[in-house]
């Protein structure tokens, strides 16, 4: 079997899945009986689980959308945060320009998802990718973009969509000395907008960054001259002729999306996107943090965050049983790194429920964690005991979604009102 028809192949097989064709795949949502709803407290649900609020989900939504539209910058969430079509549709609904993804399996997802405007905000390198990414383009008429930033990428995509009909969106990723991938130089930029223009199949749509990996004591003012000389950037190459539309500049990942809406607000002779992710699911650990300093920013600078009212909350919660209590002082939950992130610290107890009822067991923190156990540290008086619920929320919401097939959707009473998918 040749490259391309493998690559068909595996298209199918996701699409087939997604639209519950498939015997044998899940399906995009799993609906609930609301008249016999599944209480998680209540035990009417198997556990470890992981859940979803929808009232939080909604919250955030609005939120960064109204922020978003008050900049007067298009809002395109980075998808590899939740992978769920459920949420993306949500997200799209509300208001979205796009979703921004990583990788072509994701930008499938995405076009199954609804998303017209699909930005890969990563170098489209290998046949086999780009075949899959040119039948997306033409089955969904997908207004696709991705980004370069060596002059043998946009070689090697001349070489393969010159030999086909379909014109490729580029975004020339500008990058800083020590950070991700991304040209060093504006010299660098320049040069290979010139080996664009040159091409009959590559088309040239503007300047992508991630500012995310700057940092330091000054982290703020350097991010904003380098938006700033992002900017600079784009217009020079509009003006030289290499960008012939109005020039897309595009940034932000979750920590620093108000400097770079700041930065890009209101502009008329941009097509500015910001590409926030985890802000849908957000957390109680690295991304609140980030949201503190969002919310101080503002505060600080008389930024349009603090007059919006509200914020964000937590909507992902993992729910698991105390399973064993061999110490006074520690008890072990069935919960582990196959269930819930663990890069960004260890996963904090929010509630614990008997009988369907929350009560109180005193002082309770993870201390470690294995592959399916984590230990807590308890008082040697708790009343924890075996068979108790334990509600953890967490940092990093990224790597919990990508242990999950399903994931149940909660309303506030922790009632599950429907399962959706995850298509990592």
């Amino acid at each position: 079997m040749n490259t391309n028809s493998l690559t068909k192949h595996q298209s199918n097989r996701i699409y087939d899945s997604f639209n519950h064709k498939s015997i044998g795949q899940k399906a995009k949502i799993y609906p609930i009986n609301q008249h016999a709803p599944q209480s998680i407290p209540h035990e009417n649900a198997t556990l470890p689980l992981a859940s979803i609020n929808q009232h939080d989900l909604t919250n955030n939504l609005d939120w960064m959308q109204n922020f978003a539209d008050h900049h007067n910058v298009k809002l395109c969430p980075h998808g590899k945060t939740t992978m769920t079509p459920h949420f993306f549709e949500q997200q799209l609904s509300n208001g979205a320009w796009g979703i921004t993804v990583a990788t072509p399996a994701q930008a499938e997802v995405a076009a199954m998802a609804g998303a017209k405007n699909v930005i890969m905000a990563n170098q489209l390198v290998g046949m086999a990718n780009m075949q899959r990414v040119l039948d997306l383009i033409k089955q969904y008429d997908l207004n696709f973009y991705c980004c370069v930033d060596s002059s043998v990428n946009i070689l090697q995509l001349d070489t393969f969509f010159g030999h086909t009909n379909q014109t490729l969106n580029l975004l020339i990723e500008f990058g800083v000395t020590g950070g991700r991938c991304g040209c060093r130089t504006e010299e660098q930029v320049q040069s290979l907008a010139k080996q664009i223009s040159d091409s009959k199949a590559l088309k040239l749509k503007g300047i992508e960054v991630y500012e995310g990996v700057i940092g330091g004591d000054n982290a703020e003012g350097d991010i904003r001259a380098f938006l700033s000389k992002t900017l600079q950037l784009a217009q020079t190459l509009r003006e030289n002729g290499w960008i012939t539309t109005l020039p897309l500049v595009t940034g932000a990942g979750s920590a620093w999306y108000d400097v770079v809406a700041e930065t890009f607000a209101n502009l008329t002779d941009y097509f500015a996107v910001i590409r926030p992710g985890c802000y849908a699911i957000h957390d109680t650990g690295i991304y609140a943090q980030s949201q503190d300093q969002v919310m101080q920013r503002a505060q600080n600078n008389q930024g349009y965050a603090c007059d919006l009212g509200g914020d964000l909350s937590s909507a992902l919660e993992v729910w698991a049983y105390v399973i064993s209590r061999p110490e006074p002082n520690k008890a072990v939950i069935g919960l582990g790194k196959r269930d819930v992130a663990f890069d960004a610290g260890l996963p904090i107890v929010e509630r614990v429920y008997r009988n369907g009822e929350e009560f109180n067991v005193g002082d309770i923190e993870a201390t470690a964690i294995m592959d399916q156990h984590m230990f807590v540290s308890i008082d040697a008086d708790s009343p924890l005991q075996v068979g108790d619920m334990i509600a953890f929320s967490t940092s990093h919401p990224c790597l919990t979604f990508d242990k999950w097939r399903t994931i149940a959707v909660v309303d506030e009473q922790y009632c599950v009102t429907e399962w959706v998918s995850t298509y990592f």
